[in-house]
C-alpha cells in the first residue's frame, strides 16, 4: 500500500540527499575536498557589489540571483553548500554589499547573519521637529512617512537604518535616545538648578541650542539663563520669537524687527517671564548637559559680536556698549551687501 512520506521526513531525507549530492559533486572532480575547496576560494567578483535578496526569495532563487549578478560562479555549487550546512531557513533578505573575491562561504556566512548594509542619516542640533521629519521622510531607501512628533522629544544624532525600514520605527529610535539621554543627564544635574522638571531642562537647552552654534559658548549661554531664572529676569530671547513667527518651522525668511519683540505670544521670553510652555527645537546632548550643569558665572548678557560669537557681560552697562558695537558692526555689514547688490 502507497503512503504519504510526512514532511518532516521529507525534509530530513532532502538534506541527507543534499549533503551526499555536494560530496558526489566533489568526488566527481577526482577528491572529496575539491568541493570546500571551490567554496572557500576567492569568488568571480571584482569590485564592491550591493545586491538586494528579496523578501521571501527561496534558495532556488537566490542562487540563481547570485550567479546572474556575477556574485559566485555555480549557483548549484551554492545550493549544495545552503543544505549541506543546513541553512535552507536562515537566509535572511535585506541589502548587502559583498567585496571583491568573496568566497561563497563568505557569502553563505553574511547571508546567515543578516549582514545587510546600514544606511545613515543624520538629524542635525537644533532642527525643530518640522524640519527634522522633512530630512527623514526626504531620505532613502526608506517606506512610509512619519508624522511630526512633539517638538523636543527627538535626539538629534546619526542614525542607521536599513533599506525599507518604516520612517515611524526611526523615530521611535530617535524618541528613545532623547528619552534615555535625558534621564542619564537628569540624574547627575547640579544642585539648586532653577529647573524642576526634565521637561524643563529640555525648554531650556532648546533656546541654548538656538542662541549659538558654536560648541564651547553652549556653557557659558547655558550660565546666563540659568542666572536670569534665578534673579527672576525675563530670558529675552529672540529664537523663542523666531519660533513664533516662523510657525515652528524654525526659520524666517527676513531679519527680526524690533516691533516682532511685541508679538503676543506666551513664547515671546521678551514679554513673558520664565520658560515658554515648550520646547522651540530639539537640543542635543551638549544643550542638555550644559543647562544641567551650568558653569559658574555672573554674567547676564550676550550679544552678536560679529565674529559668528557673542559678547558675554555681567552689568548692563557693559551689555550696552556690546550692542553699540554690535550695530554699528552690523551696519557695515549691510552696507558691504548693498555694494555687492549694485556690482
Amino acid at each position: 500500500m502507497h503512503r504519504d512520506v510526512p514532511a518532516f521526513l521529507k525534509s530530513k531525507i532532502f538534506i541527507a540527499v543534499a549533503a551526499v549530492a555536494f560530496a558526489a559533486v566533489a568526488a566527481t572532480a577526482g577528491t572529496v575536498g575539491w568541493g570546500l575547496q571551490q567554496i572557500e576560494a576567492p569568488g568571480p567578483l571584482a569590485e564592491n557589489r550591493v545586491h538586494i535578496v528579496p523578501s521571501g526569495a527561496g534558495v532556488n532563487r537566490i542562487a540563481a540571483d547570485l550567479e546572474e549578478t556575477g556574485v559566485i560562479a555555480s549557483s548549484l555549487l551554492f545550493r549544495l553548500y545552503v543544505r549541506y550546512r543546513n541553512a535552507d531557513m536562515k537566509l535572511r533578505a535585506g541589502e548587502y554589499e559583498f567585496r571583491p573575491g568573496a568566497s561563497m562561504a563568505q557569502i553563505l556566512d553574511l547571508l546567515v547573519a543578516g549582514k545587510t548594509v546600514l544606511h545613515r542619516v543624520t538629524v542635525p542640533e537644533g532642527l525643530t521637529s518640522y524640519e527634522a521629519i522633512a530630512l527623514l521622510n526626504a531620505a532613502n531607501p526608506l517606506t512610509g512617512m512619519a508624522g511630526i512628533p512633539a517638538e523636543g522629544s527627538i535626539l538629534p544624532e546619526t542614525y542607521a537604518f536599513t533599506r525599507d525600514q518604516d520612517r515611524t520605527e526611526i523615530v521611535a529610535h530617535m524618541q528613545q535616545a532623547m528619552t534615555d539621554t535625558l534621564a542619564e543627564l537628569w540624574e547627575n544635574r547640579a544642585d539648586d538648578l532653577p529647573i524642576k522638571t526634565p521637561e524643563e531642562a529640555v525648554i531650556l537647552a532648546s533656546i541654548v541650542e538656538k542662541e549659538t552654534g558654536i560648541a564651547e559658548e553652549r556653557p557659558r549661554v547655558a550660565a546666563v539663563f540659568v542666572n536670569r531664572l534665578r534673579k527672576r529676569m525675563r530670558l529675552q530671547s529672540d529664537p523663542t520669537v523666531i519660533y513664533v513667527l516662523s510657525e515652528g518651522k524654525g526659520r524666517l525668511d527676513r531679519e527680526l524687527l524690533l516691533k516682532d519683540l511685541e508679538i503676543e505670544s506666551p513664547y515671546n521670553t521678551y514679554r513673558v517671564g520664565g520658560l515658554p510652555p515648550g520646547p522651540i527645537c530639539n537640543p542635543g546632548r551638549a544643550s542638555l548637559a550644559a543647562v544641567l550643569n551650568p558653569i559658574e558665572s555672573k554674567e547676564l548678557y550676550f550679544v552678536a559680536d560679529g565674529t559668528g560669537g557673542h559678547a558675554f557681560a555681567k552689568t548692563l552697562a557693559e551689555h550696552e556698549r556690546n550692542v553699540r558695537n554690535w550695530r554699528k558692526i552690523r551696519r557695515e555689514q549691510r552696507r558691504k551687501e548693498r555694494q555687492q547688490q549694485q556690482q
